[in-house]
C-alpha cells in the first residue's frame, strides 16, 4: 500500500500492553471504515518486554494499514509520541492510548469537528472518568494546577485521545510528561484554535496501569513551571515571504 498523501493517521504509543492489542487494533479498524478517508495505523512500541511488538507485527501482516516502530528501549509515553508524529505520514494527526480505555468509536466524531470548525486541536474530554480514586484525585488536582499556572482552561489535558492537524506539532519540544501539556504546547507555537468535547472512557479490562500518585502528580507540578517558563520565552517565527519563492 502507498501511504503517500494519507489524510488520517492513528497514533497509539504502547508499552507492555499484549492484552490488549488485537481487540483495540479491531476497533480502531471499525471506527475508520465509517470514514472517507485514505488512513494507516502507527503502533509506536516504548520498549516493551511482553508479547507487544510481535502482536503488533502480526496484525501489520495481515493488514498494512497497521504498521509500527519500536524503540530501542522504555524512553516513556512523551517520546513515543513524538516519534509518531516525526513518522506518521497523515495530515490530520489522532492519538489514543494503548489501554483500551480511549474508545476508537470517537475517532470520526473528533475528525469531523477539526474539519467543520477549521480547528488546530480538537482534544478529548472524558465524560465519565472509568479510573481509581486515586487517579481521579491526581488528575483533578494536576489539571487545575495546569490551567492555574499556563492560564489555560482546558478541563482534560490528561485525556490522550485528540485530532490535530500535522503543523501543530511539527516543532513542539519534546520533554518528558510533553503529552500532558500538548494543547498548550501548541498554542505556544502558533496554533490557538483548540475545541475541547466529550468522549467515551472505558474501564481497564487487561494489563496494568503504568501510572500512580509518585509518577504523575508531582512530576506534573514540577513540568508545569518549565511549560510557564516556555511561555514566556520560547518563540516560534513563522515566515511570511520568502524572496527566493516566487
Amino acid at each position: 500500500m502507498n501511504f503517500e498523501n494519507l489524510d488520517i493517521s492513528v497514533i497509539v504509543p504502547v508499552k507492555d500492553e499484549d492484552e490488549n492489542i488485537t481487540l483495540l487494533a479491531g476497533e480502531i479498524d471499525t471506527a475508520m471504515a465509517k470514514m472517507n478517508y485514505s488512513w494507516e495505523c502507527l503502533w509506536v512500541d516504548d520498549g516493551s518486554t511482553d508479547d507487544t511488538l510481535s502482536r503488533i507485527s502480526k496484525i501489520g501482516e495481515t493488514n498494512p494499514r497497521h504498521r509500527y516502530l519500536s524503540l530501542e528501549r522504555n524512553f516513556g509515553q512523551s517520546a513515543a509520541m513524538a516519534a509518531g508524529f516525526k513518522h506518521a505520514e497523515g495530515r490530520i494527526l489522532v492519538t489514543l492510548d494503548g489501554d483500551g480505555q480511549n474508545d476508537p468509536a470517537d475517532i470520526p466524531m473528533l475528525v469531523n469537528r477539526l474539519i467543520s470548525e477549521n480547528a488546530d486541536m480538537v482534544n478529548g474530554r472524558r465524560r465519565k472518568r472509568e479510573d481509581s480514586l486515586i487517579r481521579k484525585i491526581s488528575s483533578r488536582l494536576g489539571n487545575g494546577f495546569r490551567n492555574w499556572v499556563t492560564g489555560e482552561n482546558v478541563r482534560d489535558v490528561g485525556c490522550s485521545l485528540r485530532a490535530f492537524r500535522r503543523p501543530c506539532v511539527e516543532h513542539v519540544p519534546v520533554f518528558k510528561g510533553m503529552h500532558r501539556f500538548l494543547p498548550t504546547l501548541v498554542r505556544i507555537v502558533g496554533y490557538g484554535r483548540i475545541v475541547e468535547i466529550s468522549v467515551n472512557h472505558r474501564p481497564r479490562e487487561r494489563g496494568q496501569t503504568k501510572y500512580g500518585i509518585g509518577n504523575r502528580l508531582w512530576v506534573g507540578l514540577a513540568d508545569t513551571l518549565a511549560v510557564r517558563w516556555m511561555q514566556s520565552r520560547m518563540v516560534f517565527p513563522r515566515i511570511k515571504e520568502d524572496s527566493r519563492i516566487r
